[in-house]
């Protein structure tokens, strides 16, 4: 089995990537549903996020409302901090439960995480290999503006909560451009999964690439 953790930055389009990558037969882990799943009301980390940031963060049918929520802690890098330390360690368990799950029903699995922080919790360790999914800072800011429906302020705040895109090139094994038009991008991802196969036979022959 093939364990690759897959990041990038605020609106670099990790998900297309990850949708084509999921077309040639990955399994993928997207830690964002994780972090929904252990959110969950009287969930693993439900509980402690609303004793920490107070029931105003909920709405009605007692769910946590992101928005506010993140109202609160991207303009605060301590809170973002103090939540970060409640919910990874969650993510992280249930992360692991379904590694477990892939590696009993296929041991020749290509199985990438969508990590959205993985460089910022030094969560590198954990993986076989990086893949950096990249669009220019600016880019960044554009997509977020439209997706978000933010002004420019509030996303170079969100964008400030991460580590600068340009700066996480250093730490990936291979780099994913997805500047320019779909079909490129499905393209790019194309090459990628040849040295992926590749990649997890040497696995199958060796063990784990990395210790």
């Amino acid at each position: 089995m093939l364990n690759i953790g897959l990041t990038g930055g605020i609106g670099s389009g990790k998900s297309t990537v990850d949708r084509f990558f999921l077309e040639h037969g990955a399994y993928i882990i997207d830690f964002d549903a994780l972090a929904h799943f252990v959110e969950e009301p009287n969930g693993v980390a439900w509980t402690e996020i609303v004793n920490t940031f107070g029931s105003q963060i909920l709405n009605n049918d007692k769910t946590i409302n992101r928005e506010k929520l993140g109202n609160i802690v991207f303009r605060h890098a301590g809170k973002l901090n103090i939540l970060n330390g409640i919910v990874h360690p969650a993510v992280i368990d249930e992360w692991k439960r379904r590694m477990d799950a892939i590696q009993m029903k296929d041991g020749r699995a290509i199985v990438i995480s969508d990590v959205p922080l993985l460089l910022e919790v030094g969560l590198q360790s954990l993986f076989d290999l990086i893949i950096l999914v990249y669009i220019s800072p600016e880019e960044q800011i554009k997509r977020v503006m439209k997706r978000n429906n933010f002004s420019r302020a509030q996303a170079e705040e969100r964008l400030k909560a991460q580590m600068p895109i340009d700066e996480k090139i250093a730490h990936a094994d291979l780099v994913v451009n997805n500047e320019g038009t779909l079909s490129q991008t499905k393209k790019a991802v194309e090459e990628i999964w040849k040295q992926l196969v590749e990649k997890e036979k040497e696995v199958g022959r060796r063990g784990r690439l990395f210790s």
